[in-house]
């Protein structure tokens, strides 16, 4: 079942990415610890419960980490967006290139990591992370903040960037909603040529469409599709 690049070579392969997830929505399958579905068995199913409803690719691993990255990327015939959580503050996802190497080595297609403007614990900056994805036969997603970093995240090489992290710094306000503005900003920025995804509070398939009407070229949602706890809550809140 495992997803396999059909070329070797990295140009060919971004393509081959890109051509897939274009215009698609993405599902992110992750779960903290003490979440009731913090089991790498039980996020398997449900990614691949994903795929069965037709997501092209899924991010995955977070506070999980390589088990989960690599029981998904084993079960599914998807690529995997994968990514570790180092810590809970500061930069923590996928930060050092260490940590790039492990997770394109535990079987992700391509390497989420943090690339907004704060410093890094091994001391590096996001474009040291770019060469090392590569090196590995991965791409890398910049996950990003502000206009500003979706930007220099292109500048330093990034295959695919997006705005993951819009509203969770100190250096953006946090929206109730995605954050259209972000993804307006960071295209106008970026161009065409550059492949954005929106990520960050894509709670509805209204949202998702609004989403790429404002710039992205592809669309990451978790929370609301994988998360039966939330989905309770939302669901019961017009009842309270």
């Amino acid at each position: 079942m495992t997803f396999a690049f059909k070329a070797s070579n990295l140009e060919e392969r971004r393509k081959e990415i890109i051509d897939l997830v274009r215009g698609q929505l993405i599902v992110s399958c992750q779960a903290p610890d003490g979440h009731a579905m913090r089991d790498t068995h039980t996020l398997t199913h449900v990614a691949k419960a994903c795929v069965d409803g037709g997501t092209p690719a899924i991010r995955c691993g977070g506070y999980g980490g390589l088990e989960d990255i690599r029981s998904i990327a084993e079960a599914c015939d998807v690529p995997v967006f994968g990514l570790t959580k180092e810590g809970t503050t500061g930069v923590y996802i996928t930060p050092s290139k260490k940590s790039v190497a492990a997770v394109a080595r535990a079987g992700a297609a391509v390497v989420c990591a943090d690339a907004t403007f704060r410093s890094r614990p091994d001391g590096s900056e996001f474009a040291d992370l770019v060469p090392v994805a590569h090196e590995e036969g991965a791409l890398i997603m910049a996950d990003c903040a502000t206009p500003e970093e979706i930007k220099a995240a292109y500048e330093a090489g990034a295959d695919i960037i997006s705005t993951t992290l819009a509203g969770y710094t100190e250096h953006r306000e946090k929206t109730p909603g995605p954050d259209y503005d972000c993804l307006r900003e960071g295209r106008a920025l970026i161009g065409d040529g550059a492949f954005l995804i929106g990520e960050g509070r894509f709670h509805t398939p209204a949202d998702v469409a609004h989403g790429l009407l404002a710039g992205a070229d592809a669309i990451i949602a978790g929370t609301a599709i994988t998360d039966p706890g939330w989905i309770t809550g939302y669901f019961s809140s017009l009842l309270k």
